[in-house]
């Protein structure tokens, strides 16, 4: 009888559009166009980030362990300055901007209004499950478009919890949250959205893109990709390691888009840094990383693996340098450095997305040697 009822619950193509339905009807009647209802909605979020905060650093420690003053700088008070930010400035942006006209056309007048685009989705992502499922929901909202979030099925804590308070919170009538996984995901996608926003992988955002451009429906994509921080000797050691590590491990232990993917320096630099990064990684995570509170683990065993794969290819094993420490069961990395691993290893092609910092030697750094190119 529980298996006939979760069938019946199951969310497919059928619902997605019964949802669509709904929410683009509700969008037509013009409510979330007005000032007043846009304000209430933020608001609303404001006040359940507000009231709620220790269930949300719960929920996300379940899902990650990140540490509860990481969670409260990084998810907690960066969506409550999008609240704060559209809620100062929603009457500003709603606010007709005046355009010139053309001789041919005098003695006209005319302005420029901001219109929202109607029913928009928000593919979620898990490594920052609270913040990148609310900021693009506050400013869809803020636009005057009704909402549709999925949020990551990785942080099922999280997921849930948004869920939960979300229904609570906010007008559900154009505002919804749909939980799930793969299946739900494309039934989404099979519908005709006026903007789709999607965090995550290059391999998803890709099918993402796909899907909309059946429909020519409009995306934002962020995705990830190799990032790397280029330093040279000229520069302040310890101020440079201890934003590397910041950056690096401090932001999620590596599962992070901004965290440094590897390091270009000389050879005759390396050695420093190294050293350095072996001093402050022991400051800020103690002897032992292992034990620490200040570092979260790894998502799930698929990443766990992934990670330890990429640690334990031919040529890249007697690579690290320092740390390399693992536990399969608590699915912790401890943060580890590797000096000179071979271009064509995965973990040189790859986003690493983990705490593991290989770092690539050249005989001098200059800004001939990291031209950026555009391509027009």
């Amino acid at each position: 009888m529980a298996a006939e009822e979760k069938q019946m619950q199951k969310f497919d193509v059928e619902k997605a559009a019964s949802l669509m339905k709904e929410l683009r009807n509700n969008y037509n009647s013009r409510k979330t166009k007005s000032y007043e209802w846009r304000m209430s909605q933020i608001q609303s979020i404001a006040n359940m980030i507000e009231e709620k905060e220790e269930e949300i650093i719960e929920a996300i420690h379940k899902d990650l362990s990140k540490p509860p003053f990481e969670t409260f700088i990084s998810e907690i008070s960066m969506t409550k300055s999008s609240c704060k930010l559209a809620l100062k400035e929603l009457k500003y942006w709603m606010k007709p901007e005046k355009a010139k006209t053309s001789l041919t056309t005098y003695p006209s007048s005319a302005e420029i209004i901001s219109e929202p685009l109607g029913v928009v989705l928000v593919i979620s992502t898990w490594n920052y499950p609270f913040l990148l499922s609310l900021d693009p929901v506050i400013g869809a909202i803020a636009a005057g478009n009704a909402v549709v979030l999925k949020p990551s099925e990785i942080a099922p804590a999280t997921s849930s919890l948004l869920a939960k308070l979300l229904e609570d919170y906010v007008d559900n009538s154009a505002v919804r949250v749909v939980e799930g996984a793969v299946a739900e995901t494309s039934a989404l996608l099979e519908q005709k959205w006026d903007k789709i926003l999607y965090t995550g992988s290059p391999r998803v955002g890709r099918i993402v893109m796909a899907a909309a451009a059946k429909h020519l429906t409009p995306v934002i994509l962020e995705l990830g990709g190799k990032s790397p921080a280029v330093v040279d000797s000229t520069i302040n050691l310890q101020v440079t390691t201890r934003r590397i590590i910041a950056g690096k491990w401090m932001a999620n232990n590596g599962q992070a888009c901004i965290g440094v993917d590897y390091i270009i320096t000389t050879k005759d630099f390396a050695p420093k840094l190294i050293d350095s990064l072996r001093n402050e990684l022991k400051e800020f995570f103690g002897k032992n990383p292992m034990e620490s509170k200040d570092l979260s683990r790894i998502v799930n065993p698929f990443h766990f693996a992934r990670l330890a794969s990429l640690l334990d290819e031919d040529k890249v094993s007697d690579k690290i340098v320092y740390g390399g420490q693992r536990d399969e069961k608590q699915l912790k990395i401890a943060p580890t450095i590797l000096l000179d691993v071979p271009d064509d290893s995965t973990i040189m092609k790859e986003e690493i997305f983990g705490p593991l910092l290989p770092i690539v030697t050249v005989s001098i750094v200059s800004s001939a040697h990291f031209k950026l190119k555009a391509c027009f």
